[in-house]
């Protein structure tokens, strides 16, 4: 049997404050060394380079469609802009309802939805009703480094378990999970399709994580936002919608931010039995008291009228992994499979390991932005994170920089 993953404090740098200031030691410890975003410091080391093509964030280049611009700015100008209902709009509640029977054929209820002001704030909302002080949250690894972050904020620890990597790329391991279990763990976070290894969870591992969270009574907190990106021949991956029952313990956390282009909207939502809609409606209300009225209806109108959009942003990543991937897999001197969902390609450079130096390295050198892989926890040593959702002219040209730097000084 597969030892238990240890219990570790989120990965990436240490901030560096240490308690020896009065003003820091006054400061709860696990608050205090939340670590800085490996991420965010290679953005803000080549965010002014004239000329970069910057991959690194996990967000696409195409500004939220007019129409869902022009549903807010009505609902702005017609004087929405008071306090609303701490769930969510009727009507986007609603919207959020027929959609997810559309895609998923689940039974239409508004009860289960509420609305959340972004993804990052369902994720936390969800933690906060599962865990607390000591207890654990296992979460497959390499992963977005937010919901580590969220637990340690909640003032429990995440228990990394490493996915298996091979050929096929990125599959999780049962045993593994099933070995992690110890009397502290609380919940299961599993994220797929996955930031950043492109990871898609098959219905046989939805059934054996559910399985295993029934055992021992354990919350899932399920992170589907990139459901749509999947590069199978169905329209969205496999989702524990297809394997759950009614009173299987499940979080499922989205958000408007990938399928939409709404990435700073900060708006998404929780899905959730509506036993639990009054804790639900407490967290959002002490934390941000609702989102703005006048957001929600853009969200209502992406719902309504934005499958076209979609498929488009879809087809869009689909061109833009196989562009990237295919130029670098020809030049021999990575080690890339390309990932069936998601949109990034998360892979490792002949010859180079230290992957936080390498960042910066090809800032200078080719003027790309790629995020280093540890930035993403136990397994992603050796590996960078590259987003491909991105038009094909810059993707192209960001193909022939990255390959030439590869030729002339990819080994170290």
């Amino acid at each position: 049997m597969t030892e238990p993953a240890k219990a570790e404090p989120p990965f990436s740098a240490s901030t560096g404050l240490e308690a020896e200031d009065p003003w820091l030691e006054r400061v709860r410890d696990h608050i205090r060394t939340l670590p800085e975003s490996g991420i965010v410091e290679v953005m803000n080391y080549g965010r002014d380079r004239p000329g970069m093509i910057p991959l690194w964030a996990g967000e696409g280049d195409v500004p939220t469609p007019p129409f869902i611009c022009e549903a807010a700015a009505a609902a702005l100008h017609a004087g929405e802009t008071f306090y609303t209902w701490q769930r969510g709009l009727p009507e986007l509640r609603a919207a959020i309802a027929r959609y997810m029977t559309r895609l998923y054929g689940v039974k239409e209820d508004p009860e289960r939805y509420f609305v959340t002001g972004s993804g990052m704030q369902a994720i936390h909302i969800a933690i906060a009703m599962a865990v607390t002080s000591g207890d654990e949250v296992i979460i497959p690894s390499p992963t977005w480094p937010n919901a580590a972050a969220a637990a340690q904020k909640a003032g429990a620890r995440a228990v990394y378990v490493p996915f298996n990597y091979g050929p096929g790329g990125f599959t999780l391991d049962h045993d593994r999970l099933a070995a992690a279990v110890t009397p502290r763990t609380r919940a299961i976070f599993l994220n797929t399709p996955a930031n950043p290894t492109g990871f898609v969870a098959t219905r046989e591992d939805l059934k054996a994580v559910l399985a295993l969270a029934r055992r021992h009574g354990l919350w899932i907190i399920a992170d589907e936002i990139y459901g749509r990106f999947y590069y199978g021949d169905t329209p969205r991956a496999p989702s524990f919608h297809d394997v759950m029952e009614e009173d299987d313990h499940i979080l499922f956390v989205q958000t408007f931010s990938k399928n939409w282009a709404m990435t700073g909207w900060r708006i998404g939502w929780i899905e959730a039995s509506p036993k639990l809609g009054q804790i639900i409606e407490n967290l959002i209300q002490y934390s941000t008291s609702g989102v703005a009225a006048f957001m929600q209806r853009g969200a209502v109108a992406a719902l309504d009228l934005g499958e076209g959009f979609v498929a488009e942003q879809i087809a869009r990543a689909r061109r833009g992994r196989d562009l990237v991937g295919d130029a670098l897999l020809a030049t021999g001197k990575v080690d890339l499979v390309k990932p069936p969902g998601a949109f990034y390609l998360f892979f490792g450079i002949e010859g180079r390991k230290d992957v936080r130096s390498l960042g910066l390295t090809l800032v200078d050198e080719a003027n790309v932005g790629l995020a280093p892989g540890t930035a993403f926890g136990n397994g992603g040593e050796g590996f960078m994170r590259l987003c491909f959702a991105r038009g094909d002219a810059q993707l192209a040209e960001a193909s022939r920089r990255l390959v030439a730097w590869l030729k002339g000084h990819g080994a170290a």
